[in-house]
């Protein structure tokens, strides 16, 4: 199967060469514009703008009532607000006042909207169908589809015979039977429990992967789906972007506290404790040391930089997490995470430092 037809409409049987040639010479990608959202006197998005780049695999991520599903929804086309202003470019269209229907976008939402009195073959072709393809056409491009989500023998199953998770490779497919310009993720994940969680998340990587010139929105509240799934993460805080990177610089850089603590833990310490006298961040009065847990070590005491002692050790199988108290600052516990059986074992109670290096050390603001 070339899988390159539900990427780029009518390219199935375009050559690899061609199909790059294409990537290369087509507008493609989101363009927003100032962007801002009111619903009465409640400002949900403010003065917003981004692009996302053809091919991309955008998360949005943020807190509950941040912006990021009214930005999804306006990709979409179905926002009605009091207050709207902005403009949206999509695959070199502007698509700003064109109705939901007449946009080429794939919709995955939480529920999945499934039609239960449908097959999976009927659920996949309901897009084709309404837009009136061949059905010959909608043979092949359903069977395309479910192929590509790996459910190539499942046509004529009924969904309420299927699991939660074939269940929404059901309705991905039925996302990207329509060749979208942009396919659009809304919480894709929220209703799975743990296990499956982590293997969808997996299979949504690797269709990425597959499909290198499908662009891709995903609103998620999950920070491993946006370190796993990224190639860019926008995460969001009360209609702003708080920080837009890759997954690595805001893990590595945050732009500040919010985003550091969102990203995973993080020890927001004074730099007068963080650094030596003679570091030049030493007298830094505006700015906090941010210290990964992972990026400490217990040391016994009076080898390392910091000093106190350990006030609990939790145990997560292969991970330890373990809060030290310093002397130097007795009220906000420090967190270190280390892997079971290497370094010295913690035990709660007892004086230890911690060691850690410069580099790991980076400045940013509350």
């Amino acid at each position: 199967m070339n899988t390159a037809s539900l990427a780029h409409p009518g390219a199935l049987d375009a050559s690899p060469d061609a199909l790059d040639a294409a990537g290369s010479n087509t507008p493609g990608g989101v363009q927003i514009d100032h962007l801002t959202v009111r619903f009465g006197t409640r400002t949900v998005l403010d003065d917003l703008s981004l692009t996302i780049q053809r091919g991309e695999l955008l998360t949005v991520l943020g807190r509950s009532g941040c912006g990021k599903t009214t930005l999804l929804r306006f990709i979409a086309g179905f926002i009605e607000a009091d207050g709207l202003a902005g403009t949206l470019t999509v695959a070199g269209h502007d698509l700003t006042h064109v109705p939901p229907h007449k946009r080429n976008l794939g919709l995955l939402f939480q529920s999945y909207a499934l039609f239960p009195h449908l097959s999976v073959f009927e659920n996949v072709a309901f897009g084709l169908r309404a837009r009136r393809a061949p059905s010959r056409d909608i043979a092949r491009r359903v069977a395309d589809a479910l192929k590509l989500v790996q459910l190539g023998d499942a046509g004529h199953v009924m969904p309420e015979q299927l699991s939660g998770g074939m269940q929404q490779r059901v309705a991905l497919a039925r996302a990207l039977v329509i060749e979208p310009d942009v396919l659009l993720l809304d919480e894709p994940l929220s209703a799975l429990d743990a296990n499956l969680r982590a293997s969808v998340r997996s299979e949504l990587k690797a269709l990425h992967e597959r499909l290198p010139n499908l662009t891709i929105v995903c609103v998620t509240h999950d920070q491993d789906d946006a370190l796993v799934l990224s190639d860019r993460t926008l995460l969001m805080r009360e209609g702003r972007i708080a920080q837009l990177g890759t997954p690595q610089q805001l893990y590595d850089t945050p732009a500040d506290g919010f985003v550091a603590r969102y990203l995973g833990a993080a020890n927001l310490l004074p730099p007068q404790l963080a650094f030596a006298m003679d570091d030049v961040r030493y007298n830094e009065r505006e700015r906090v040391a941010c210290l990964r847990p992972e990026a400490l070590c217990i040391v016994p005491l009076g080898e390392g930089q910091m000093h106190g002692a350990i006030t609990s050790v939790e145990w997560y199988g292969a991970v330890l997490s373990v809060q030290v108290t310093l002397d130097a600052l007795p009220n906000e516990p420090v967190l270190v995470t280390m892997q079971r059986g290497q370094g010295m074992m913690p035990v709660k109670g007892a004086r230890v430092s911690l060691r850690y290096e410069a580099d790991d050390v980076v400045l940013i603001h509350p």
